[in-house]
């Protein structure tokens, strides 16, 4: 039984390979794309994103309204979730206050009679610190001046946002339902996504397994990729490592080291999850995280990266479980 299930995955890989090969041979994401998304999410006119703010609710606006565009299913007639944050004063010119902010949330239902009924999660934060100040996380709380954070993480919804699109041009959709998601509230402590996994719109054992990206604009000259919980999933270590050999690019796996951002709270509630980023760098929570230094090429390499993971752990046909790591 043991050599049947393992035939059939390597089977499955091989198909995973020659999808993979395909899709690079064609059109896929393109940067034209991912730079537009950036470029609007990370402009003086979202001031920042910060959470319960104009800025932040037209961020949500704009990833609801290609949430709709490409055909996503609203749980609950309605594709936000709103949650409340407290601010500390001090924190983007603001007295200390509750303030209301949403994830933005959708679905996308698998193809499988059977598989339908679990769910892959893909999501990346949209907030970021505003015009920062001395209670923010900013780097520099002295330069009172917006934090555009065009690779934290305007970037990781970039990629969100292109992969949904190429999804929705899919002959053939996953097996397995798609959540995609935009949390708020990230930088303050992961909330929108505590919150999520606290409020889940399906029950929590139908969620297998979530992939987030947080700062995935930044794609180096090794063109190298890291990747935090691959282990987290059966052969997760194994499927990454092939999605890399066609890919250009140089995926930094690690089977554990699940990390510090939103697929966090999913492993806190072991729910299997695996992080994807492409590196820090001196602009990190500051003023100068700005379109002009995006790799916007590499970005969209990289989501398409993305997408290949979501698309071939939608189809597994084997069983998702939690794998705990140390």
């Amino acid at each position: 039984m043991l050599f049947f299930k393992n035939l059939k995955y390597q089977v499955f890989i091989i198909s995973v390979l020659f999808f993979n090969t395909t899709i690079n041979g064609q059109n896929g994401i393109n940067a034209k794309t991912f730079y537009k998304h950036d470029k609007y999410l990370s402009s003086d006119k979202m001031e920042g994103r910060f959470p319960g703010t104009k800025g932040n609710n037209e961020a949500a606006s704009y990833i609801k309204r290609y949430f709709k565009k490409y055909g996503l299913k609203e749980f609950n007639r309605n594709y936000y979730q709103t949650f409340k944050l407290f601010v500390k004063e001090g924190i983007n010119k603001v007295k200390s206050d509750s303030v209301n902010t949403q994830n933005v949330v959708g679905y996308l239902e698998g193809s499988d009679e059977k598989l339908k009924n679990e769910y892959i999660v893909i999501g990346a934060h949209y907030d970021h610190w505003g015009w920062g100040g001395q209670n923010s996380g900013s780097k520099k709380k002295e330069a009172f001046a917006i934090h555009n954070g065009a690779d934290d993480n305007a970037s990781g919804v970039s990629a969100l946002l292109c992969i949904l699109q190429e999804l929705s041009n899919a002959k053939v959709k996953p097996k397995r339902s798609i959540i995609f998601i935009s949390f708020s509230g990230e930088e303050e402590g992961l909330l929108g996504s505590k919150y999520f996994v606290s409020h889940l719109p399906v029950e929590k054992n139908a969620v297998k397994v979530m992939l987030n990206m947080d700062m995935v604009g930044r794609l180096n000259e090794e063109k190298q990729i890291y990747m935090g919980g691959a282990g987290t999933f059966p052969n997760g270590v194994e499927l990454m490592k092939k999605l890399g050999e066609n890919s250009t690019l140089n995926p930094v796996i690690h089977a554990g080291e699940v990390g510090g951002s939103d697929h966090v709270s999913f492993y806190k509630a072991a729910i299997s999850a695996i992080g994807f980023h492409t590196g820090g760098h001196p602009q990190y929570h500051t003023p100068e995280d700005d379109i002009d230094l995006i790799n916007i090429q590499g970005g969209a390499l990289v989501s398409q990266y993305i997408y290949n993971a979501l698309v071939a752990i939608a189809n597994d046909p084997q069983q998702l479980y939690f794998i705990k790591q140390n």
